[in-house]
């Protein structure tokens, strides 16, 4: 019987080049959400996470978020930008309003992920569209903007907290957490081959 050592080497070889390509153009950004980093600060027990991943190659806005232990019910979250100042400040929202399609509303946990067309004017609130120059394009230009600058946030609003109740500044992460995702998307594509060989 052949070894699959060869095999196996050569498949996490292309596997990396493949996510090196796909993830070239891609940008991450994280956000802890939490209380006191709303403005003004809450004493709100809830938490959550936020993983943005914009590629202007692919026009693509990938939101992933978690959240739990919110004092009040979801009412609404998206992304607000840009801020006056990096990591400070309050501004308008710059995506879909009230809330992104699909994001669970009147929970006070839960999760969601979601890949926008950022060539869409939907993917954005209209009065951004507007402020970036009038077409989904420049709105995306300006958005990409925002949160290489810092000066975006994920908001979740309950109806505890209208004004928003767990909200976090987007940055780009660590070295080791990007690492962290690129190995999880080649544990999965190998996986997925593993799965179609049985």
């Amino acid at each position: 019987m052949k070894s699959k050592t060869p095999l196996m080497v050569s498949l996490v070889v292309a596997t990396v080049i493949l996510l090196t390509n796909a993830t070239a153009n891609a940008q991450f950004y994280v956000a802890n959400l939490d209380g006191l980093t709303e403005s003004p600060p809450n004493a709100s027990p809830g938490t959550g996470f936020a993983q943005v991943t914009l590629d202007l190659a692919l026009h693509t806005l990938q939101i992933d978020v978690t959240f739990s232990g919110l004092m009040g019910t979801t009412t609404a979250a998206h992304i607000h930008a840009p801020t006056l100042s990096p990591l400070t400040g309050n501004a308008g929202v710059a995506t879909q309003t009230p809330y992104f399609v699909g994001f669970p509303i009147g929970v006070t946990s839960g999760s969601y992920s979601h890949i926008f067309d950022t060539l869409d004017a939907a993917t954005y609130n209209s009065a951004y569209v507007t402020a970036s120059g009038g077409t989904a394009a420049l709105a995306e230009a300006a958005l990409a903007q925002a949160l290489a600058d810092g000066k975006a946030y994920f908001n979740i609003h309950t109806d505890a907290f209208p004004g928003g109740e767990i909200r976090g500044f987007l940055v780009v992460p660590e070295p080791t957490t990007v690492g962290l995702i690129v190995i999880g998307g080649m544990t999965a594509l190998l996986a997925a081959r593993k799965t179609r060989r049985s």
